[in-house]
């Protein structure tokens, strides 16, 4: 039988088979339809049987059986169309074990416990268990590793902390070396800068950098860096600033190291005027930050012992007792505007970074009346070091900081930073970071825990300028997904972070870049074996 449809659709032909002429003629209704309408149709139909077909295989893939039949199909694919919940195939008991609470001393002794996968796979099979001792059985394989991985994370967290809040003996060495050649070589005792270029530590025509710092060997590699990379070498002056006991060393490396044509200021802080009369602030707050650090924190020893908390807590805890924390050469840049009275503008370097570029540059930025030229710290490609916003430093839990911030305002990093010393001077910002930080001691240290930078995003706020990252590339001290070709480029890199590129658990691919600004065949360097790796 053979069926003919009209061109017109309006005339259906019916021929019986076998050569038979009769026919069946039947008339379609006079209502026309257009081709556009049939071409729709079977649109809608292809994209219907796609549908099927698209839901049928992913559920053939994640159950057990293929459906051969339209009834299985739809059994399967129903409850889905229509919104409903498809039942699971695990047993409940599963759920019900897994969800009870577990203490540490369930699994705590046990020997018969399954290390791996493999053993548990094994014993399963042997013991061919039921659903409910499956779960218990799987329970305590797990419980048993998160122990034991909470126990391995905060051991590395503690052996970092003590590397990196230890001084190595090589720089202990060195500056022991230093200080002997201070008290017996009057080459390494001569006045910094010498005489006649004492008027430029206060002329504005000149670029102004303060580095403060009591590591000589670093403060050495930001000097050499800054200098050897400047187009006007001869224009630049180097305030270093340092404490009592590493002045001497301090002194005797510039003296006997000179990097001329730059001008090099090494000064102690009691050697300030202003620090040696009266009252100073950010000393009587350190004064009590670290009597209620003690109190609070309980040392290294209590903080690991702490059953209750996770190792990401311990770690903060433990980063928290660093003693550069409490350090008067990381508050030190609060009080520029009376350290340096005279002058109008600086750039304010960490000892942890590497200059890579021309610096002069950085008196061209307009400030447009800020005070504090920084890169901001929540926009960037490397989304692991650049996500940091003012819920990463203040604790927003607490209403002191709640009703005045927002948690979503993007952070800002210090490391290199321009200050304008004359708008500063117009401000209250020094006024507001000792108000914060009275606050945080009354409170016990709940409206941050860490470091200058908080305080510092509070005091700063709404005195910041925006500058490109280009100048100051952040995080190689604390993860190593930087490469060596992303470093390269910037103008600025920060080893901010533990693995400080003079300790041993430094980034091995990142340290070059600190080390080639290194003599290490100077008689210091090499009579305490500091090595390029």
């Amino acid at each position: 039988m053979q069926l003919h449809i009209s061109p017109s659709l309006r005339h259906v032909t019916v021929l019986p088979g076998k050569g038979v002429r009769e026919f069946i003629k039947v008339k379609v209704g006079s209502r026309r339809f257009s081709y556009r309408m049939l071409f729709y149709s079977l649109l809608f139909f292809t994209f219907l049987l796609r549908f099927v077909f698209v839901l049928s295989t992913v559920d053939s893939i994640d159950g057990e059986t293929r459906c051969s039949t339209i009834g299985c199909l739809g059994k399967r694919i129903g409850p889905r169309i229509l919104g409903r919940r498809i039942e699971s195939n695990v047993p409940e008991v599963i759920y019900q074990v897994l969800n009870e609470p577990v203490s540490k001393d369930e699994v705590q002794g046990k020997t018969d416990v399954p290390q791996t996968l493999e053993e548990f796979m094994a014993e399963m099979k042997e013991s061919r268990s039921d659903a409910k001792a499956f779960a218990l059985r799987l329970r305590e394989m797990i419980v048993l590793l998160e122990q034991r991985t909470r126990t391995a994370k905060i051991q590395e967290y503690l052996y970092r902390h003590v590397a990196s809040s230890s001084i190595p003996k090589q720089l202990h060495c060195l500056a022991l070396k230093l200080a002997n050649e201070h008290s017996t070589n009057a080459a390494a005792r001569l006045q910094l800068p010498s005489a006649e270029l004492v008027p430029a530590l206060v002329d504005n025509s000149y670029f102004h950098f303060v580095l403060a710092s009591d590591n000589v060997l670093a403060a050495s590699v930001v000097a050499t860096s800054l200098v050897k990379n400047a187009l006007r070498p001869e224009k630049f002056v180097l305030h270093i600033i340092t404490d009592r006991k590493t002045h001497s060393p301090m002194q005797a490396w510039f003296s006997l190291h000179p990097l001329s044509p730059a001008i090099i200021e090494v000064k102690a802080l009691h050697q300030f005027d202003w620090l040696s009369k009266g009252k100073v602030p950010v000393l009587e707050a350190m004064e009590k930050d670290q009597r209620v650090r003690s109190q609070f924190r309980g040392g290294s020893s209590a903080i690991v012992a702490n059953n209750t908390e996770k190792p990401q807590v311990i770690a903060a805890k433990l980063q928290a007792l660093s003693p550069k924390y409490n350090s008067l050469m990381n508050h030190i840049r609060i009080h520029l505007p009376e350290l340096f009275p005279s002058l109008s503008k600086v750039v304010f370097l960490d000892d942890d970074i590497v200059v890579q570029t021309d610096l002069s540059p950085l008196w061209d930025i307009g400030m447009n009346g800020k005070v504090n030229g920084a890169v901001e710290t929540c926009r960037g490609e490397d989304t692991f070091v650049m996500s940091k916003r003012f819920k990463s430093y203040l604790n927003f839990s607490h209403p002191m900081i709640a009703k005045n911030f927002d948690p979503n305002e993007c952070a800002w990093a210090y490391g290199m930073n321009i200050f304008d010393l004359e708008a500063w001077r117009k401000t209250n910002v020094s006024l507001t970071y000792y108000h914060w930080l009275e606050q945080n001691l009354k409170t016990d240290l709940s409206l941050w825990q860490l470091g200058t930078l908080p305080p510092g995003l509070i005091a700063f706020h709404g005195h910041v300028h925006v500058i490109d990252p280009f100048w100051h590339m952040l995080g190689l001290g604390y993860q190593d997904n930087t490469t060596l070709l992303d470093a390269e480029t910037a103008g600025v890199i920060h080893f901010n972070g533990r693995a400080k590129p003079w300790l041993d658990i430094a980034f091995p691919q990142l340290r070059p870049l600190w080390a080639k600004y290194i003599d290490f065949s100077d008689k210091f360097i090499k009579g305490c074996h500091i090595r390029a790796s």
